[in-house]
């Protein structure tokens, strides 16, 4: 089904309703009066206000503080800070009540309800540079990005950092996986530990305050910008800390520009965390016009036993892709509605060191205990698709070579779904 714009839907009888913005400008009211918004069910509170030239945010949830005042700004090459001499010199609000349609997911129609706040800041010192802050507050959390408008004094930038923090009102327990550590890719089992001891972590991250709450920190529509780690501290500020290029920039950009949303999810149980849409509703409708050639489905494979050490990629006598092991996933998927296996480790090519000799993989032929074709017709007559699983290591050039030959010899076999992979040792430019 076609997504539309959602401003395209404002309007549609019993789907959407609109608030006309409120614009104030800066003559109208002090430009150092905090300003807030609040989510529709008045229990999430964004609070923006300065302090001493600090442009600063806080959260608090049914009158309970959880984000205290926390700084917002960028480090940039070759210029000074955005973070000092800040002003606010206008605001403007919105509401946005609309339901929209998913191609595929967990519910087939999404209700958008936010309450908008749109902050306009400059500095009031040289070189003047003017930017938005840009909140909206759901009921399940609250989210927030800048958007520089074009303008002379800030047009082609490079961003060495964001100075977005997160300052925590009390200590957490965190759920995390470590980020930017050469031997640390996402596939790890996560740690657990107190907030203020983190090492510098992916998101999101996962933590329950010492009083009772629930919250997640991720980012939406990350496009043209880096991904967003976080680092913690003792008194219980997380830190933004951006994936760098081979030159230790983070971002290029060149205005108008947005970044990314950066979200905070909130309950009061952890299961409530599960059915939020906060990230749904921050990231944009689809672009792709007519996407119902596109079959979702849901599948188990041989994979994460190779990352618990309990069998291998590699063959010998712990080889997990072998024929009797893929049968019994098969039967499994078969049994309890999965619509297909994904199978790692079933091609020649995994022995000794595979990262570092990514030529050494085929695609078309399986090691003696796979029995590819015969799988792949036992799998058809459970009515299961086999998955095929494509590992370069980042060898592209030796699997575009194969490309046609092992499209071919899935296309025979009835495969009709492959995962491709990248998997690699960290690069400068931190991929």
């Amino acid at each position: 089904m076609r997504l539309e714009s959602r401003l395209a839907r404002w309007g549609r009888r019993g789907f959407t309703l609109a608030a006309l913005a409120l614009s104030t400008a800066a003559a109208g009211t002090s430009a150092q009066e905090p300003v807030r918004v609040a989510s529709p069910d008045g229990r999430n509170m964004v609070t923006v206000e300065t302090r001493a030239g600090a442009l600063l945010y806080s959260l608090d949830r049914g009158g309970r503080k959880v984000v205290l005042p926390s700084r917002l700004g960028f480090a940039f090459r070759d210029a000074p800070p955005l973070r000092d001499s800040l002003t606010i010199t206008g605001t403007e609000r919105n509401t946005v009540d609309e339901t929209w349609e998913q191609p595929w997911g967990e519910v087939a129609r999404v209700r958008d309800h936010h309450n908008e706040l749109r902050v306009s800041v400059a500095e009031a010192t040289q070189p003047g540079r003017r930017f938005d802050v840009v909140f909206r507050a759901f009921d399940d959390g609250v989210g927030f990005r800048y958007e520089f408008p074009e303008q002379p004094a800030l047009q082609s930038f490079v961003i060495t950092d964001e100075l977005t923090e997160f300052y925590l009102a009390t200590d957490a327990r965190a759920w995390w996986i470590p980020a930017n550590d050469p031997t640390h890719r996402y596939e790890l089992m996560y740690g657990s530990s107190p907030m203020t001891t983190l090492p510098e972590v992916h998101t999101p991250l996962t933590m329950e305050t010492y009083d009772g709450l629930y919250l997640v920190i991720h980012e939406a529509n990350l496009v043209d910008y880096a991904g967003m780690n976080l680092t913690s501290s003792r008194d219980r500020r997380l830190r933004v800390t951006l994936t760098a290029w081979a030159d230790g920039a983070k971002v290029y950009g060149q205005t108008p520009f947005v970044t990314p949303w950066r979200t905070i999810q909130l309950a009061d149980r952890a299961s409530d965390l599960v059915p939020s849409v906060l990230g749904l509703n921050l990231n944009p409708p689809n672009v792709l016009g007519d996407v119902s050639w596109i079959e979702s489905m849901k599948y188990v494979g041989i994979w994460w036993g190779m990352h618990i050490n309990k069998v291998t990629w590699s063959s010998g006598p712990r080889h997990g892709a072998t024929t009797a092991n893929t049968r019994r996933y098969i039967d499994f998927a078969a049994d309890n509605g999965f619509g297909g296996v994904l199978v790692e480790g079933w091609n020649v090519g995994w022995d000794g060191d595979w990262i570092a000799n990514a030529d050494s993989f085929s695609f078309t032929k399986p090691y003696p205990d796979y029995d590819l074709e015969g799988l792949a017709k036992y799998a058809r007559q459970k009515g299961v698709t086999l998955i095929g699983h494509n590992e370069t290591s980042m060898g592209v050039e030796n699997y575009e070579r194969q490309l046609e030959d092992a499209f071919d010899l899935y296309q025979r076999l009835g495969i009709r779904a492959i995962k491709t992979g990248y998997v690699g040792d960290k690069t400068a430019q931190g991929h």
